[in-house]
């Protein structure tokens, strides 16, 4: 079964700083949204795949919730992205600019929470959800908290005689 062209994405609220290798952010509580274009069947391997991909943080999902998603990578490699699910999450990303240092130790601190095949970090010029099931709602403007990057996931079927 096929999910090209179909997204999921996850919306957290954790105990502390996530990444920090000092805080202790589980449990956490998520909210899934997934592509409404979705097969029942595609709909959960979607499910399934966030799940594994996200470990813990999406381990206590409160809502899965089927919406539109837009998402476009607009140039990689100056970190700009741009995301739309549904009206519950927005992020929109921009290249780490001169402006954006903040003293001369400029080196990522949190590395990204999965493993990608690329990566590289951007500040979150709209980071925002909307909802009620994680207990609040953000909207935060020009934080140096996303990553814009790919990463791939393959599985094999091993067949048994």
């Amino acid at each position: 079964m096929s999910l090209a062209g179909l997204n999921v994405v996850g919306a957290v609220k954790a105990q502390a700083t996530l990444g920090d290798p000092y805080a202790k952010p589980y449990p956490a509580k998520s909210v899934l949204v997934v592509d409404k274009q979705a097969t029942p069947q595609q709909r959960q391997a979607l499910i399934n795949f966030a799940q594994e991909m996200g470990g813990q943080l999406l381990s206590h999902v409160v809502r899965v919730v089927d919406a539109p998603i837009d998402m476009e990578i607009l140039q990689q490699h100056s970190a700009r992205a741009r995301l739309q699910a549904g009206d519950f999450v927005t992020v929109e990303t921009r290249a780490i600019g001169e402006k954006d240092h903040l003293c001369g130790n400029e080196s990522t601190f949190y590395p990204p929470l999965t493993e990608t095949a690329h990566a590289m970090p951007a500040v979150a010029v709209t980071d925002e959800y909307r909802g009620h099931d994680l207990d609040m709602s953000w909207t935060l403007h020009d934080k140096r908290s996303a990553f814009v990057g790919t990463f791939e996931k393959t599985q094999l079927l091993a067949a048994s005689r």
